[in-house]
């Protein structure tokens, strides 16, 4: 039986990749996108909703009997300009997708934060990535599942140098991580979303955290 999906963050690295996996499967007739801007992408399945991620707003733009909802909502400090509005971005717009995705019978939430989340942590990423991680929990979803990428690879639309330098010493990175620290290896953009996408159509219920070696 088909599903309707929603997306969000489809213009990111991960997004993009998703959406097109979500265009071109059997499992989706209708992909709903959430965002301020227009994926590059064009498909019949897609509906592509303007929105300022308002709670609000939030109420009508996700649709009735949304099965699964996609989150790869993510920036950086740098690009939002302070801590408040990287956990305007990072924390509060994905609680406030999520709580209308579950007023609207969503039965699969499944999102993106990092490795090394954790909400007592002394780093600011970290701490904001673990709390969002708790929020959700705290939804009753009647499943979720949280994705926690290493450093990630592949084009983007905006210039990250951090992750520049770690396209170059990616070979070096790989043949150095291995077993034990296979779970620090770099990850392309393109595995996280086809592991959010493999998620998606597997049967279960409950909390689900894929960590990075699983990914890769």
């Amino acid at each position: 039986m088909a599903k309707i999906a929603v997306l969000v963050g489809a213009t990111g690295l991960i997004g993009g990749h998703l959406l097109n996996l979500l265009v071109e499967s059997p499992h989706y007739d209708q992909v709903y996108v959430l965002g301020r801007r227009a994926p590059a992408s064009s498909h019949p399945k897609i509906h592509f909703i303007r929105s300022d991620f308002s709670p609000l707003h939030l109420t009508h733009e996700i649709p009735d009997h949304v099965r699964d909802v996609f989150c790869c909502l993510g920036t950086t400090i740098k690009k939002a300009g302070s801590q408040a509005a990287f956990r305007q971005v990072d924390y509060q717009f994905p609680i406030d997708i999520a709580k209308a995705a579950k007023a609207k019978g969503a039965h699969h939430f499944l999102i993106v934060t990092a490795m090394g989340a954790k909400a007592n942590s002394s780093i600011f990423y970290n701490k904001v990535k673990g709390e969002v991680e708790q929020a959700i929990g705290k939804l009753d979803f009647p499943r979720y599942s949280i994705f926690r990428p290493s450093l990630l690879m592949g084009e983007r639309e905006e210039q990250r140098t951090a992750e520049d330098i770690g396209k170059a010493l990616a070979p070096l990175m790989k043949f150095l991580l291995r077993g034990p620290l296979k779970k620090y290896q770099p990850i392309a953009g393109l595995q996280v979303a086809q592991a959010m996408y493999q998620k998606a159509q597997e049967a279960g219920e409950g909390k689900n955290i894929i960590l990075n070696d699983q990914m890769v």
